[in-house]
């Protein structure tokens, strides 16, 4: 039988994807640091989900809530950072890693084990994403590396902690964790020059489009997806990033990184068609 609040879902952690992957396009705009950048886009997605979410926020400060909270930050925040300290290969390559430990560590915190087909689809996308990358990896940043897959993991225990709050309302940790990336990216928003034109703008789409609606539409899309299919299917968005640059700026990808992102792509495609046909027969 057909679950269509399943379906939906998984509509929305690609629509989800799709506003993330507009980073990329858009950070070229801010001629900001990327700690002022992450602080930034923070306070404007925090305020944006405030007047979104209105009454119906419910801020109950508890361990739950906060541990979400501080993940997302340190997800963002240590991503920033290791753009710094790395290429962005590197980070964005490291930082999906976090299917990995959202499959390792799902069974235990949420009773969601992994199957043969996810990690066989875990395998496929890294591998696609390893070869998307290639050009851009390097393997001596010691420390960027390490920044980078600490990213990863901050990724993934907000997914399982987003998911833990499937019956509440995630929302609220998502806001705390948007004020807190600003108030880690202050120091270098105080310091960094003053924003106009396409640079303001750019920035403004980043926290309402690119974060506030992207964790809009995926904290009711992980109300009925597991864990692993909330961090599996939106992967596709390093993917998408580097296509709107070559739309917007004609930086145009290696044909080693387009068969890279093939391998991705139709790897995420089988795995959402499969998990909803999957829920139809079930």
């Amino acid at each position: 039988m057909k679950d269509p609040a399943h379906t939906r879902s998984v509509g929305l952690l690609l629509l989800a994807a799709l506003c993330w992957s507009l980073g990329g396009v858009l950070l070229k705009s801010v001629a900001w640091p990327p700690l002022a950048v992450a602080g930034g886009r923070g306070i404007i997605a925090a305020v944006f989900l405030l007047l979104v979410g209105g009454r119906s926020l419910r801020f109950t400060w508890t361990p739950l809530q906060l541990g979400t909270a501080a993940a997302y930050a340190g997800c963002t925040v240590l991503f920033a950072a290791a753009n710094r300290l790395t290429t962005a290969a590197n980070a964005i390559l490291l930082q999906y890693t976090a299917p990995v430990w959202v499959a390792l560590f799902g069974a235990w915190l949420l009773g969601e084990r992994a199957t043969r087909a996810d990690w066989l689809t875990i395998a496929v996308v890294f591998a696609g994403m390893g070869v998307f990358l290639y050009d851009g990896l390097r393997l001596h940043d010691l420390a960027g590396i390490l920044v980078a897959i600490a990213s990863g993991v901050c990724f993934a225990v907000m997914i399982l902690l987003l998911r833990k709050q499937k019956d509440g309302s995630p929302i609220e940790s998502v806001i705390l964790g948007n004020l807190l990336a600003f108030l880690t990216g202050l120091p270098s928003i105080w310091t960094a020059p003053p924003l106009a034109g396409r640079g303001a703008l750019a920035l403004v789409l980043l926290g309402v489009v690119q974060l506030g609606l992207a964790y809009l539409l995926y904290v009711r899309a992980i109300r009925h997806v597991t864990a692993l299919e909330a961090v599996l299917l939106p992967v596709i968005e390093p993917i998408l990033n580097p296509v709107w640059v070559m739309l917007a700026l004609g930086e145009k990808p290696s044909p080693l990184a387009l068969g890279g992102g093939v391998i991705v792509v139709t790897a995420v495609t089988w795995r959402a068609a499969a998990t909803v046909r999957s829920r139809r027969v079930a």
